[in-house]
């Protein structure tokens, strides 16, 4: 089978996004790149219902359910003798493992997903309070704060 550039492409940057997170992580098939780019998908709509509290989509739920169904990617112990989930991570193990996640997130969302208030980005609050309404502190809170100086020092 003859691989396109557009297929090297989007398997490298599914290697890319999962390999971040997953060691010895198995190259993506043309198979692997389809799935993770529907998982990718389906998160990104629940997140984007959820800050919005708009009703969130039967089929990305589905999607992320059937992923989360999967067997994931088996935790190891450091230090045996014997490498019994050792080896190297499937993709669709990892895309399980990152389905559990989705799953855990927005099952607790309780409120703590929501927009940004200076770039509109979504982002979930682990804040002790509960409060924030940035993003990021370092971009669009420090962006907000010298705006707000600004504005009382003018005035």
């Amino acid at each position: 089978m003859t691989l396109s550039i557009d297929f090297v492409d989007r398997a490298s940057r599914v290697d890319a996004w999962l390999g971040t997170r997953f060691e010895r992580l198995a190259t993506a098939t043309d198979r692997d790149v389809a799935d993770a780019e529907a998982l990718s998908a389906a998160i990104e709509r629940l997140v984007i219902a959820t800050a919005d509290e708009t009703t969130r989509a039967a089929e990305d739920v589905d999607t992320i359910n059937l992923f989360a169904a999967t067997p994931d990617v088996p935790p190891v112990l450091e230090g045996g003798h014997r490498r019994a989930g050792g080896g190297q991570v499937r993709v669709a193990q990892a895309l399980s493992s990152i389905a559990r996640d989705a799953v855990a997130i927005l099952t607790a969302a309780d409120g703590r997903i929501r927009r940004c208030a200076g770039c509109g980005r979504v982002f979930r609050d682990d804040s002790r309070t509960g409060n924030r309404r940035w993003c990021s502190m370092l971009r669009c809170g420090n962006r907000a704060k010298v705006a707000a100086f600004r504005a009382r020092a003018k005035a």
